[in-house]
């Protein structure tokens, strides 16, 4: 997750606290997915960002997780092409290790 990312979700946290929002990934991969979830959940583990040594305690789930809350033709549409070449589970047991 980028420097820029970390900061914007730092802010909003600021503002709206951490019951109140939820981060949505779509990273292609397991690591990378995993990497965003344990630093808006636990802090940037890289200490390289706004989010170094920060617990937000935010849930983070992967688009491919919340499927069946989006429009299916959107779904379709954007997400649906990219979601037959990614190892989906893989991505959601690494994205969900953060959660619990």
């Amino acid at each position: 997750m980028d420097l820029e990312n970390q900061a914007r979700i730092k802010e909003l946290c600021e503002k709206y606290g951490n019951t109140e929002l939820v981060i949505l990934l779509g990273g292609a991969e397991a690591e990378a997915s995993g990497l965003a979830a344990e630093t808006v959940s636990s802090g940037d583990p890289t200490y390289a960002g706004p989010l170094a040594g920060v617990s937000l305690g935010l849930l983070a789930y992967h688009i491919v997780e919340v499927k069946d809350e989006i429009d299916p033709a959107v779904y379709e549409d954007q997400i649906a092409m990219m979601e037959m070449v990614l190892d989906v589970d893989a991505i959601i047991q690494e994205v969900a290790t953060y959660r619990g």
